[in-house]
């Protein structure tokens, strides 16, 4: 029911298991810098200042003088990679295209996604997927996010069945560019798992990643409780002194001081506690994606199980459509 909600580590301080996550006021209007604590990968990729208005310049200024349809050309490629000869087969054809201004640099790209209807994969967040963007394939694992207005977005630790948005580290794309998501099975094949379109290429997109810690009220009076299980210091407690409290049931308050040496803190509230209510403490801190790009991703494997049994049903819908 509650996803997000963690227990405190008893063997680890919290101020030392959380020290990166912070409290936020509102997580709407409370500000966020977004070049506050950047990896180191952040120094490899490239970032525009304008992305929308580069778009449409380098889409005016595209050079119509290439091949024209109907054409037939002789193509001569050097200095290819070895891991291309390891899985090319002289049957199957080459694709070849031109890249625009800026599309061989490395940034930060954001996918708009939703996973297709029928699919048994459930995908995790940073779990290594397929991607097919325009002409480019090429594998990675992204980080999922909610799609909404504001400037911060709420991470999602699974695939959810609605739009959201895929962040990964690959090479800068122009939209419009469709967007084609594969699951790996372990015999080779590919699932297709989501679909969607690029959005943009926007370090600057704020990720969050929610956490709850959670304690029961022990003793009770007007606008006051002693709450515990929350932490188990004194030294957590003064720590986490500044965050702002809730509880399930609506209110909200803070912490006041610290009862003994065993966790116990008493806290106010803007009304009386419910024996039965608990008290919560949000948690934020921003999630970057690992750089676990592959430019090279081997071709998919047709099994011919999975022909016979693809052949058999489409007989078995044949043969059920014919008796009714």
């Amino acid at each position: 029911m509650f996803p997000d909600e963690m227990d405190t580590p008893q063997d680890v301080s919290a101020r030392v298991r959380f020290q990166r996550y912070r409290g936020l006021k509102s997580f709407r209007t409370s500000p966020w810098d977004p070049k506050e604590n950047l990896p180191h990968e952040y120094a490899r990729i490239f970032q525009f200042g304008n992305f929308r208005r580069t778009c449409r310049r380098v889409l005016s200024e595209i050079n119509e003088d290439g091949a024209q349809p109907g054409w037939y050309i002789t193509v001569h490629i050097q200095d290819v990679p070895r891991e291309f000869m390891e899985s090319y087969n002289p049957g199957h054809p080459v694709v070849v295209f031109g890249l625009l201004p800026h599309e061989q640099k490395m940034s930060v790209v954001n996918m708009m996604v939703r996973p297709v209807g029928g699919t048994s994969c459930l995908l995790k967040s940073k779990e290594r997927v397929i991607f097919h963007v325009g002409c480019r394939r090429f594998a990675a694992s992204p980080i999922y996010s909610e799609h909404t207005n504001g400037d911060k977005y709420k991470y999602e630790r699974f695939l959810q069945q609605a739009i959201v948005v895929a962040t990964v580290y690959a090479p800068i794309t122009f939209p419009p560019a469709g967007v084609l998501i594969f699951k790996e099975k372990t015999n080779g094949e590919h699932e297709l798992v989501a679909t969607g379109s690029l959005l943009s290429v926007n370090p600057d997109r704020v990720v969050i990643k929610r956490i709850v810690l959670s304690g029961h009220p022990f003793k009770i009076n007007a606008k006051s409780a002693t709450v515990r299980y929350m932490f188990f210091n004194r030294e957590d407690i003064a720590w986490f002194t500044p965050v702002e409290l809730r509880t399930k049931w609506g209110r909200r308050g803070h912490i006041k001081e610290s009862l003994g040496t065993h966790g116990h803190m008493k806290c106010v509230f803007d009304g009386q506690l419910k024996s039965q209510d608990t008290v919560l403490m949000n948690l934020y801190k921003r999630v970057f994606p690992k750089w676990t790009y592959e430019g090279v991703v081997r071709a998919p494997v047709t099994s011919i199980s999975a022909i016979n049994s693809s052949t058999s049903a489409l007989q078995e819908m044949a043969m059920n459509e014919m008796f009714d």
